[in-house]
């Protein structure tokens, strides 16, 4: 990899992360659903759950950062990936000599560090208005830290290789399925109250695990009660995320390299004209 053209790339990166919290629309997009979120489980902050002597909303906070590390790891490159496909902006980075490391370089310094940007302000303003999460002391701060860390290397690389085989209508549909999982990942509710085929499903994905991570380091250590086997399994968890990480980052750049590598004025075009006749 061409050391000037990563040094390009962690500039763009950073410099389509500086246009991003000073546009208006890009703001919204970014911190609406999570407000929500916020919102709803401000509600919820009295509706009490087992013994943990905690509520709902401050055993679901951390599962709440957790979707956000998945969903908008994983679905924020996907979707920047098909728009710059069919726009052009691929095809234009493709004819720069190395331009193809420098653009996927700075797409993901920008996707990692926009989601470390809304963890950080979820995790406070969560704090603020809910309470019942800390990061408390060395270990807590640590096992934060390697479970973003390795979210986000499970989560880009399956954005990438998505964002390279499909198409804008196929993109929009999968948020169901993805907000499905979010449904039974133990977000808004402990995983241990769904049935267990649901139980199981959930642990395939990383969305579960990163939650289970960050309930690990935010919680009191008495609330590992409601978790399933009443343990934080941090084994288990660096096991999957890294699995998935290292599929990964082994498939992700043969895919990107078979879609740069069939990206052309005429493909765009055909996509161009096959958006169109949906259209219409």
């Amino acid at each position: 990899m061409s050391a000037t053209a990563t040094r390009a790339g962690l500039a763009r990166g950073w410099i389509e992360l500086r246009q991003l919290y000073s546009n208006g629309p890009d703001l919204i997009g970014q911190f609406l659903t999570p407000a929500i979120a916020l919102g709803v489980l401000f509600l919820l902050r009295n509706r009490m759950y087992g013994d943990p002597g905690l509520s709902v909303a401050e055993l679901a906070l951390p599962g709440l950062l957790g979707s956000i590390i998945a969903f908008n790891g994983l679905y924020a490159l996907l979707n920047v990936l098909v728009l710059d496909r069919e726009d052009g902006t691929l095809l234009r980075a493709k004819a720069v000599p190395k331009g193809m490391v420098g653009y996927f370089v700075g797409k993901i310094v920008a996707t990692a560090g926009s989601v470390i940007v809304q963890v950080a302000i979820v995790l406070g303003v969560g704090m603020v208005i809910i309470g019942g999460s800390s990061l408390s002391g060395p270990g807590a701060w640590a096992t934060f830290t390697w479970v973003v860390a390795l979210g986000l290397l499970a989560a880009l690389p399956v954005g990438a290789i998505l964002g390279s085989v499909l198409d804008t209508r196929s993109a929009f549909l999968l948020t169901m399925p993805l907000m499905g999982l979010i449904a039974i990942s133990g977000i808004f509710y402990p995983i241990t109250a769904l049935p267990g085929w649901l139980q199981a499903l959930g642990q395939v994905f990383p969305m579960y695990w990163i939650g289970l991570g960050m309930r690990s380091a935010l919680l009191p250590a008495d609330a590992v009660t409601i978790e399933i086997d009443q343990s934080w399994r941090h084994l288990e968890t660096a096991s999957v995320l890294g699995v998935w990480a290292i599929a990964g980052l082994l498939v992700a750049p043969i895919v990107l390299r078979r879609m740069a590598r069939h990206e052309s004025g005429a493909t765009m075009a055909a996509r161009r004209d096959k958006a169109m006749q949906r259209a219409f």
